[in-house]
């Protein structure tokens, strides 16, 4: 029904629930580990920024997280239950994940990109209606897709195959959204569009946002909340004044710079000076 898209943002008093936690998570690819004994926690309706230099773990966290990779040790919770024994239905309920480059089939429209979002609810006793086709106009009104519903994924530019995405995440009704690199091979008018319309989500929607960056001032002036991490393990947690310092820059991103306050937003703006090695 259409009030998947109408969830009121998080009251104060449900602030600190945690939605999301990694207990000891250790993640590796066969024998190379890459995220190893972290420790990290996601309150509801928060808004975080996973940030850090190329090779991290960045990317390797957020899929443990969105259920996608298991890991070899430790447990990631879902609402406090352990997210590998959750059923893949009732994951894909709350949670939504779009990779650093999702891929849509050949020819496949916007409007049936979106449609997919609602896959997660239907089953033999449930099949597609017409609160379904609701939702999915919303989404694509929402996020002005509307017109270009019609159109094949793989026609649009990078900024509305990236809007198209996001629709059918929120034709999904998660209310837990995890993005990779959302602003990957756009340009800044775009990298601005996007995150505009995340923010928004989180706003106005109430969603919590999980969002892997490499651009630490839209980092900073988006996210509510910094995680930064340096060869597999968490450095640094906090608002973006807290994470973003000048001794941090140097020690996780080997990096000598200056910090100044955003003359737009009064967030931590980065300004670099030379690579430290």
């Amino acid at each position: 029904m259409t009030e998947l898209l109408h969830r009121s943002p998080t009251a104060a008093p449900d602030a600190a629930r945690v939605r999301l936690a990694a207990e000891r998570v250790r993640l590796a690819y066969d024998e190379n580990v890459v995220v190893d004994d972290l420790d990290l926690e996601l309150a509801e309706g928060s808004f975080t920024a996973i940030v850090g230099p190329n090779g991290c773990g960045k990317s390797t966290l957020l899929r443990a997280l969105g259920r996608l990779l298991r890991p070899t040790s430790g447990q990631v919770l879902l609402d406090g239950r352990a997210i590998a024994k959750t059923p893949t239905r009732e994951v894909a309920k709350v949670l939504g994940l779009l990779p650093q480059t999702p891929v849509a089939p050949e020819g496949l429209t916007v409007a049936d990109l979106v449609a997919r979002g609602r896959h997660p609810h239907q089953n033999w006793l449930r099949q597609w209606s017409r609160d379904d086709e609701a939702v999915v106009a919303e989404a694509l009104s929402w996020t002005s897709m509307t017109d270009l519903a019609g159109r094949p994924v793989d026609e649009l530019s990078g900024g509305q195959r990236q809007r198209a995405w996001i629709s059918m995440a929120l034709a999904q009704g998660t209310d837990l959204l995890l993005l990779d690199e959302p602003t990957t091979y756009l340009d800044l008018s775009h990298q601005i569009d996007v995150l505009d319309l995340v923010a928004r989500l989180h706003a106005e929607r109430g969603r919590t946002v999980v969002v892997v960056l490499h651009d630490l001032n839209l980092a900073a002036r988006y996210a509510q909340r910094l995680v930064a991490m340096k060869d597999g393990a968490l450095v640094a947690s906090g608002s973006p004044a807290e994470v973003l310092t000048e001794q941090l820059l140097a020690e996780v991103f080997e990096l000598e710079a200056r910090v100044l306050p955003d003359p737009v937003s009064g967030t931590p703006m980065v300004v670099p000076v030379r690579r430290l090695r």
